[in-house]
């Protein structure tokens, strides 16, 4: 019985038991650039000096700091978007309440063309 649920189309996937890749914003790109990054340095460093051991050693060095380097990019990018997010809200909060009253900024502007046509 506890393995029906297992199989669901909508569950997520927790990379190494705590990480939930489909949930946690950024964390699948991460972990995909991480793996292109581990892939390039390795098999780079591999090429240039044939050493299998110090080479697995520079892949594993290149996933972490490719997928850390990404996710502390692409998580300053979304707070930056969250933060405009919140502003425009808020902006248009502001204006449907001051729309038609005194406080609205709106109507200074439009008073002020018409009495200079």
């Amino acid at each position: 019985m506890a393995g029906e649920g297992d199989s669901e189309p909508g569950k997520s996937f927790k990379l190494l038991g705590f990480l939930d890749v489909q949930n946690v914003p950024c964390a699948r790109e991460s972990v995909l650039y991480g793996s292109l990054g581990s892939l390039v340095m390795g098999l780079g460093h591999f090429l240039a000096t044939s050493r299998v051991r110090r080479s697995c050693d520079v892949a594993v060095g290149g996933f972490i700091c490719t997928m850390l380097g990404y996710w502390f990019y692409c998580r300053y990018n979304l707070a930056k978007q969250r933060i405009r997010q919140r502003m425009l809200k808020e902006g248009m909060r502001n204006r449907v309440l001051f729309e038609g009253s005194y406080l609205d900024p709106e109507k200074e502007k439009t008073g002020g063309e018409r009495s200079d046509s």
